[in-house]
């Protein structure tokens, strides 16, 4: 299986796509999310789980920061922007919701763009196939969503790109 993502050029995550853009939610959120595109997902794929993450965010804030949580998409595409909009797929809560972020978790249930504050960043793209939906409802958490998907797990794609303060 493989993830590929027009958002990411010459190895980094075009500026629209978080800090620098012009797509925000009321609260300060960067919130126009990234394309990507699925491919040779393996038989049995039932769906699929996606994960954004921030690893280099344990600099800033002490743990890794959660960008975007996808469960139940049952297509390879997801166009630019889609967040917003989404009513095929469920999104989980990112880290904007946390004690460092203050947004809600309604607000925070989508893509929340890239906002590194200390230096360059490295983001993961982590898209796993599945041979099941979920059972998870707008809003979830990255820790119901990793013991969800315990069991289900057929093949995992993962994409890098960076972003800069």
């Amino acid at each position: 299986m493989k993830v590929t993502s027009s958002a990411i050029v010459n190895g980094a995550f075009e500026d629209k796509y978080g800090k620098r853009g012009k797509q925000f939610t009321p609260s300060g959120m960067p919130s126009y999310s990234i394309p990507f595109e699925i491919t040779d997902a393996p038989a049995g794929t039932q769906s699929f789980a996606v994960v954004l993450e921030d690893k280099d965010a344990i600099t800033a804030s002490g743990f890794v920061w959660i960008h975007w949580l996808i469960a139940n998409l049952d297509r390879t595409t997801v166009g630019e922007n889609e967040s917003q909009n989404a009513v095929d797929f469920v999104q989980g809560a990112n880290t904007w919701a946390s004690k460092l972020g203050n947004l809600s978790i309604a607000e925070a249930s989508a893509y929340g763009g890239m906002a590194p504050p200390n230096c360059l960043h490295r983001y993961e793209l982590i898209v796993y196939a599945l041979d099941t939906k979920l059972d998870l409802a707008q809003g979830f958490r990255f820790n119901d969503l990793h013991f969800a998907m315990q069991g289900h797990i057929l093949d995992q794609a993962v994409i890098m790109g960076t972003y800069d303060v």
